[in-house]
């Protein structure tokens, strides 16, 4: 396969550079808890990891905006002090980005997640001197979405979009990704699964970090 010529490649965060599964669970039981609603079991929570929280909390909780609004700042209470910790870079990480940055890629975030939490996670883990930005979700000033996101990080990097990859693990990075005009590498080792790469198409499929070096 020829490889691929983009220069700029975004990563989503949780589900594709860490595995942050059990701080998003807990931080969502306790609020569960905290706002006296039934407590999902750990295997039934799975599927709220990457996608953005509003949408879970008003969708699949079916809550009212309000009420979204205020488990938000419940679940942070949580996640902001223990949750964002526990949470480990996925095998193989690090390693990915020294051999892209052997290339000469630009790499840089793209998250749903709460900016200041990618920022502070990345830095924990030591791996964010790696990214030019870390975008993320800044709703006080209305990027709500991911699109909104990676057009964030894409104008802040001053970046062409023939020259824009995303790599991320949910059909919410294709559909993002796609929503701005760029493909999206889906990656086998985080939370979603081949079924749903192909049927949101993405554009290329990636079962480990060496074959997400090994495209470029």
């Amino acid at each position: 396969m020829e490889k691929l010529k983009q220069n700029i490649i975004l990563f989503d965060l949780d589900g594709t550079l860490t595995d942050s599964a059990e701080g998003v669970i807990n931080a969502c039981q306790y609020m569960q808890k905290k706002m006296n609603m039934p407590v999902w079991e750990t295997a039934d929570l799975k599927f709220i990891v990457g996608p953005p929280l509003m949408k879970t909390f008003t969708e699949d909780f079916a809550m009212d905006k309000e009420t979204a609004e205020k488990a938000m700042v419940v679940y942070r209470e949580y996640y902001t002090t223990i949750g964002l910790f526990e949470n480990k870079v996925f095998p193989g990480i690090e390693e990915m980005l020294e051999n892209l940055k052997a290339k000469g890629k630009r790499m840089a975030v793209a998250t749903s997640k709460k900016e200041e939490m990618a920022v502070r996670i990345l830095k924990h883990f030591g791996i964010s001197d790696y990214f030019e930005v870390i975008g993320g979700d800044h709703r006080e000033i209305g990027r709500d979405t991911k699109a909104k996101v990676i057009d964030h990080v894409l104008s802040t990097m001053r970046a062409e979009k023939e020259d824009v990859i995303m790599v991320g693990d949910r059909r919410f990075d294709i559909e993002g990704a796609h929503a701005i005009g760029i493909p999206c590498i889906a990656v086998e080792f985080g939370y979603g699964d081949r079924g749903e790469f192909e049927k949101y198409g993405a554009d290329f499929i990636a079962a480990t970090t060496e074959d997400v070096a090994n495209l470029f």
